[in-house]
């Protein structure tokens, strides 16, 4: 019985030692991560500027392509998704100014990335906001969308309240 006893300790404690193949272990290479946050901060400045066409080059041009919302059935294929954002920002005063802010940006692989966001529109009469979630591949040199997964609030919650961490990752 000791022996047993002893057997399940090594195995306890062997399954909580860290794994040296964890995704924590993963080269956050910084070229990568600026990049990402420079396809990020493109897409931004598109988008206020009234272009949604240069906004959807952060997207991965391909039937593969997810958008994924609360309010609609999934979008899949990058000219459905251009389509969609078209239909439901018809003027670049509908499109008011956007910003976000990454709470969270991880490389999984040399060429996989995850990043969580928030998203907030300021407009005339409204400020909409939310948080999205991307799955971001690397294709050759550039780093596009896969993958986007956004919530819209209802209520205009500040983004204040918000907050996951004090990081100032404000693009």
């Amino acid at each position: 019985m000791k022996q047993l006893f002893t057997l399940l300790i090594l195995v306890f404690i062997s399954c909580n030692m860290n794994n040296s193949n964890s995704v924590n272990t993963i080269n956050q290479n910084k070229n990568d991560i600026n990049a990402i946050k420079k396809m990020l901060s493109n897409q931004q400045e598109c988008w206020n500027n009234g272009d949604i066409d240069g906004f959807m080059q952060g997207y991965w041009q391909s039937e593969k392509l997810i958008f994924t919302s609360l309010k609609h059935k999934p979008t899949h294929g990058w000219n459905n998704t251009l389509e969609r954002y078209k239909n439901s920002y018809p003027t670049k005063f509908s499109m008011g100014e956007l910003k976000f802010e990454i709470l969270d940006l991880n490389l999984i692989s040399t060429t996989t990335a995850t990043l969580k966001g928030k998203w907030k529109i300021h407009r005339e009469k409204d400020n909409p906001n939310g948080i999205f979630w991307l799955d971001i591949n690397k294709f050759d040199k550039d780093w596009l969308i896969t993958k986007d997964s956004t919530i819209s609030f209802e209520i205009n919650i500040p983004l204040s309240l918000l907050e996951c961490d004090n990081n100032n990752n404000s693009l």
